[in-house]
């Protein structure tokens, strides 16, 4: 397995506080999104390899796992047992144990952890790891909105997981165990999970926040007034403000989608407006209108 640079991928230095690596992350989410970059080939990768190194930098554990032991942080345990090993086996013969151990014992334990041979009495049999698997599970929108279970089926088997709310389409979860079966007892293979997250009809989402256009009526548009709009979350009453202008923009604060792993935390809803224009008026309304145009003609 090739070394990938965790922190490099970020842009951030090995001291960086959770902080930096929060903020980093969310910089270069934003410039590598697909939807922001549907010319470049590249940008799907990329932005797989930001959501995997926050996913393994952002967690205290892997973090430490990571730094300690780099390209292998994955096989941490495994480690950690071939040392203990070698401290056992090494003890007993100070002690005068006389078995058949080696001065190898300790490299053939470790190679039985991954996928080498390994050698008992007159017996030799090879353990191996088993097979990683890829796999991708579609949602809509609203399913990443809120956490929520779901259920799998992995080698017959039905498991269920979590999917916490604000989940980023590309982005790729390890379900530690769930991969192919280990042979003559080795280790399970691990499941990847990339997500792929198709925008609403009628709200797009670009990072944490939301984006949508909303009908609004002339009358209301000119006088002011209220209107109800749709989002993830309900139906939402806003007021309008008199003379509101087609394609004009407001801003709800904390109304746009979860942040990732940050309870309580919100994007922003952004609405555009789009005026509509009354149709199949009455002779009575047309008249008004024409009177309308006559006095601003008169103002001018």
């Amino acid at each position: 397995m090739l070394f990938v640079d965790y922190y490099k991928i970020l842009g951030i230095d090995k001291n960086a506080a959770p902080k930096d690596i929060k903020n980093a992350y969310r910089k270069l989410a934003r410039k590598f999104h697909p939807d922001l970059n549907p010319n470049d080939k590249d940008a799907k990768k990329n932005f797989q390899q930001i959501n995997e190194a926050n996913e393994v930098l952002s967690d205290p554990v892997k973090r430490k796992k990571y730094d300690q032991y780099g390209k292998d942080w994955q096989h941490a345990e495994e480690f950690e047992k071939a040392k203990q090993y070698q401290q056992q086996t090494s003890g007993s013969r100070s002690a005068g144990y006389s078995g058949a151990q080696t001065g190898s014992d300790f490299s053939d334990f470790f190679e039985s952890m991954f996928g080498g041979a390994t050698t008992t009495g007159r017996s030799r049999q090879a353990r191996y790891r088993g097979e990683d698997y890829n796999a991708e599970l579609q949602l809509d929108l609203i399913d990443a909105f809120k956490t929520h279970k779901q259920t799998l089926t992995v080698n017959g088997k039905k498991i269920r997981i979590t999917i916490p709310a604000g989940i980023e389409n590309g982005q790729t979860i390890k379900i530690a165990g769930h991969g192919g079966q280990g042979i003559n007892g080795g280790p399970n293979g691990d499941l990847y999970l990339t997500f792929s997250i198709a925008n609403n009809p009628k709200i797009k989402r670009l990072g944490n926040n939301l984006y949508t256009t909303a009908d609004l009526d002339l009358y209301i548009a000119v006088l002011g007034g209220e209107t109800t709009i749709d989002t993830l979350d309900g139906k939402v009453k806003l007021k309008v403000s008199p003379e509101t202008q087609n394609g004009s923009k407001i801003k709800l604060t904390g109304k746009g989608f979860p942040v990732y792993k940050n309870e309580g935390h919100f994007g922003d809803l952004i609405v555009t407006w789009n005026i509509k224009i009354p149709t199949n008026l009455t002779d009575k309304q047309r008249a008004l209108f024409n009177e309308l145009v006559s006095l601003s003609n008169k103002s001018t």
